[in-house]
């Protein structure tokens, strides 16, 4: 359901699917500390496997540092492995030291494998195949070129776009910071070009909203009508927003947040079904407990990507978890999902505070339009305005994290590590019902990791 490898924790990944269904996801993986060190934490890629984007196996490290010298000696960043040929081209973050700042500096690197498994990469020489320019982007102190992610151009329309033969160009987009903004709103999408994925072009900015502090792991997706989607991490509100184009140059609208603060880093894939699905990160806290600080955490589970001409993209509940959940039931569960229908305002206790307790530990409200999550002494965890009012919820809970779909769209998300599982109980205008819930079944509920989500209520 969640994945995380045992003892460490999950930060940016990429996914690749083999011709047999198998799918792997390479991810950074570090140790469990709030403060983040460049140069210690994140220097090695994990891997693992699953058939169905929800089961994963961990299979272990598969990548790391370079040899001391080189551009990537320090840490290895955000990837993306590309079909070529029989195998693998990835491109990937290096980072070679510190500015006198104490700033990482940063530059894009290749590897080629020739499996498909995400295994046996070998280096493209011994430095990187593009570096910032210092014409358009920041370098040096506050520099930012890093999470790389390359597609086939669309400039030339009589391309193969889902070739794999080496033939017509390539793109890529980078996060990075232009140079001719402030640097608190210089995050952008940095754009290069190729004609053979080892010598590139670099361009000025594809993207560069001027109120973004660092745009993150940018993905592109070109849609069935031929436009496009891109996707970026927003640093300052650790959440997600969308743009669309006819092109790939443009011109970009951008369509607002997608992801709910919590989620980041995603990474679009075609589920086991056909559809597309998103997968992103979310984070966890020191010590599991709620007065602990945020950390890198674990891969979520796939949500549903719905693009249409006449709404902003969004994010649904994906219906391959239903066969996941259990029958219905009032009792007690601690990863559970339960549906809620609106007609006013409206509270959803999850988690009670004793184990016979009546004071909520963990609640949902929602007056319509304005939901929001709190967990003891009734603190506000987590809350957002609406863009229409909702007439249904649905809440999953797993372990300590908590998502909220509004009509069936994917909106809030938080964590709480108090309390204990009671049964669920919806209050309106002072009447009480309990509601039905359908347990999640975890995939391996003795492993350390994604089984681990939630020990147990925090002492007090």
């Amino acid at each position: 359901m969640r994945y995380a490898p045992p003892g460490l924790c999950v930060n940016d990944f990429a996914v690749l699917r083999e011709e047999g269904g198998t799918y792997a996801v390479l991810h950074l993986q570090g140790p469990w500390t709030p403060e983040f060190d460049h140069l210690r934490m994140e220097t090695s890629y994990g891997r693992a496997t699953s058939t169905d984007l929800v089961h994963w196996e961990p299979q272990g490290t598969a990548f790391g540092n370079g040899l001391p010298g080189r551009f990537d000696q320090q840490a290895v960043w955000t990837m993306h492995p590309i079909p070529h040929g029989d195998g693998m081209a990835m491109f990937y973050t290096g980072v070679s030291g510190l500015t006198p700042g104490g700033w990482p500096l940063q530059s894009v690197g290749l590897a080629y494998s020739d499996r498909t498994d995400g295994t046996g990469w070998r280096r493209h020489g011994t430095g990187p195949v593009v570096e910032a320019d210092p014409r358009w982007y920041r370098t040096g102190e506050q520099m930012g070129w890093r999470d790389p992610f390359v597609v086939r151009d669309d400039e030339d329309e009589t391309e193969d776009m889902g070739g794999t033969d080496g033939t017509g160009g390539w793109v890529m987009v980078v996060c990075a910071s232009d140079a001719s903004l402030p640097v608190e709103v210089g995050g952008c999408v940095a754009l290069a070009t190729s004609d053979d994925l080892e010598h590139w072009t670099v361009h000025p900015p594809l993207i560069s909203p001027g109120d973004v502090d660092e745009l993150e792991c940018p993905v592109l997706e070109r849609l069935d009508d031929g436009t496009w989607l891109l996707l970026g991490s927003i640093g300052a509100t650790r959440g997600f927003e969308s743009w669309t184009a006819p092109r790939l140059r443009g011109p970009w609208t951008r369509r607002g947040p997608l992801g709910p603060t919590g989620s980041y880093a995603p990474r679009v894939v075609p589920a086991p079904d056909g559809s597309r699905v998103v997968l992103h990160t979310t984070p966890r806290r020191i010590g599991l407990s709620d007065t602990g600080e945020r950390c890198r955490g674990m891969l979520a589970q796939p949500k549903s990507l719905v693009v249409s001409e006449s709404s902003a993209p969004r994010l649904e509940w994906w219906p391959g978890l239903d066969g996941w959940l259990g029958e219905e039931t009032d009792r007690p569960t601690p990863h559970a999902v339960g549906d809620i229908g609106i007609t006013g305002p409206v509270e959803i206790t999850l988690r009670t505070d004793t184990p016979d307790g009546d004071r909520p530990a963990l609640a949902v409200g929602c007056d319509g339009k304005n939901l929001w999550i709190t967990g003891p002494d009734g603190n506000r965890l987590g809350e957002t305005v609406l863009t229409d009012p909702a007439t249904t919820l649905r809440i999953l809970t797993v372990g300590e994290y908590v998502e909220v779909y509004a009509d069936n769209v994917f909106v809030l998300t938080t964590l709480c590590y108090s309390g204990y599982p009671a049964p669920w109980t919806a209050v309106t205008e002072g009447h009480g019902h309990t509601v039905p819930v359908r347990p999640v079944r975890l995939p391996d509920p003795h492993r350390d990791d994604a089984s681990a989500v939630w020990p147990g209520p925090s002492p007090r």
